[in-house]
């Protein structure tokens, strides 16, 4: 593996040259500890915007190591020892193993060769890298040799590796009761600027980069910047993010607002953390109380599925995710009503979330009931009804009382209250049931759940449920 290793980090390597030029091929020769990679040939290196890139074909080549190209999506894979390397042409977001990371200039192709930057994979296993600009030479050093390149003069830039490994990974965003949810791996502490001309919140995660999960679940594009849509709340017209900088690594959200907005920024205490950026304070501060802790009793709704999974397809093309937010949102805002309860989210959006994180949420805040919402699909296009799951003993006689309201509000087929080893009912620690509130498969059933009465009843029928358990009048 440490040979892989090594040899790898020729492949991705981004050098400052005096010269500059959109794109300019220069021949030249590499060596790796000493030893020239390429029997004395020589290499086509191309200049792109003072950046060196060097053919990926024949380096792999030389190496030994396994590079497979997909014509249609323009993307190279390596893979070796079950360490996975995905680029795409023209693409600066680039995939190692679970982490996507930002590189300086994106793979090129050029009369039918891939050329990679060569830095990317140094910063990731740790070679310093010098290049002589007057022989064309590139050296390669692992950190426990001293090569001799038979080259005393010329000039040199030394690249020192750098350490991605302890990155703080931000894997989800969405924005609902007028508040930001950010979900991520790590422990990197949020910092909070409010900024004028235009009216704004800035929010960097210093030491931070956007997991793979993000950029599968949001809005992301090549260069690593998205934007969420923001519809109904008069304080804020959107919120923007990226990867702000890559020294430090810093990944930045931005609200923006329509005026001055007080505001306070919330951290739960866990590996898979919480961050609430919350628009609803009076007075602005760095640190702010979580949701629950004022007294009130705390309701996680998760709206199942979401982004690229759409969750089960309905006999006319409708899709679950679609179905499952409709429900949490109406249920949350007549949750919002309720004066002893506080009510989030896990996603407001056509987001998607794994469902480690989902659970996550809900346990992070410590809250006192998770609902999952869901629609039923079977192979049989007679299946029809409602279920109630539960997977702990503990959440059994919450989905009782959920199911005895779920059901007269659907008007389907009462199918039962079941055990399920669902996920996110499995690794919540408070009472946690899973809805199936119909069959999407079922043409009957799903032109029902689409309709806006159903979606209220139901809605409604989980806040019932919800106030006699926990005890509310």
């Amino acid at each position: 593996m440490k040979k892989f290793c090594c040899m790898l980090l020729l492949l991705l390597f981004v050098l400052v040259l005096p010269e500059s030029g959109h794109a300019a091929a220069v021949t030249g020769k590499i060596f790796l500890d000493g030893k020239e990679l390429t029997a004395g040939q020589n290499v086509q290196v191309e200049n792109v915007n003072s950046t060196v890139m060097v053919p990926l074909r024949m380096i792999s080549q030389n190496l030994g190591y396994t590079v497979e190209w997909d014509q249609k999506s323009q993307m190279v894979t390596i893979g070796q020892q079950g360490k996975i390397i995905q680029l795409i042409v023209n693409q600066k977001s680039a995939s190692v193993d679970d982490k996507t990371v930002l590189l300086t200039t994106a793979p090129l192709l050029k009369n039918s060769i891939t050329f990679v930057p060569i830095r990317f994979i140094s910063e990731q296993f740790g070679l310093a890298v010098a290049w002589d600009n007057t022989d064309k030479v590139v050296t390669l050093v692992t950190p426990e040799s001293t090569p001799d390149t038979g080259n005393d003069t010329g000039t040199g830039v030394v690249v020192p590796p750098v350490d991605t490994t302890n990155l703080t990974q931000v894997n989800g965003v969405s924005f609902n009761n007028n508040q930001l949810l950010i979900t991520m791996q790590g422990a990197s502490q949020p910092k909070a600027t409010l900024l004028t001309n235009p009216d704004r919140l800035v929010v960097d995660f210093p030491n931070a980069t956007f997991s793979d999960v993000f950029g599968t679940g949001q809005l992301l594009d090549p260069n690593l910047n998205g934007k969420l849509d923001v519809v109904g709340y008069p304080d804020v017209s959107g919120v923007r993010y990226s990867l702000f900088s890559t020294a430090p690594y810093t990944v930045r959200f931005v609200v923006d607002l329509n005026y001055a907005k007080n505001y306070t920024v919330s951290v739960s205490e866990d590996e898979n953390n919480l961050v609430i950026v919350d628009l609803n304070a009076e007075d602005s501060g760095e640190t702010g109380a979580l949701p629950g802790n004022s007294g009130k009793k705390l309701v996680v709704l998760d709206a199942g599925h979401g982004a690229k999974d759409s969750g089960a397809v309905g006999v006319t093309g409708k899709y679950e995710k679609a179905f499952n937010l409709a429900i949490v949102l109406k249920a949350a805002e007549l949750l919002k009503k309720e004066n002893n309860i506080d009510v989030v989210l896990t996603r407001s959006n056509d987001t998607f979330l794994e469902l480690k994180e989902r659970a996550a949420i809900a346990n992070n805040l410590n809250a006192d009931l998770f609902i999952s919402v869901h629609a039923n699909s079977s192979a049989s296009t007679s299946a029809t009804g409602t279920e109630t799951y539960y997977q702990r003993q503990a959440s059994k006689a919450f989905a009782n009382v959920m199911h005895k309201y779920l059901v007269p509000a659907t008007g389907l087929s009462d199918r039962g209250v079941r055990y399920g080893n669902f996920h996110v009912i499995r690794e919540t620690k408070m009472p946690a049931v899973l809805l199936e509130v119909g069959y999407l498969s079922n043409k009957g059933d799903e032109a029902l759940l689409f309709t806006e009465a159903l979606q209220n009843r139901v809605a409604a029928a989980m806040v019932s449920a919800i106030k006699e358990y926990l005890g509310i009048k």
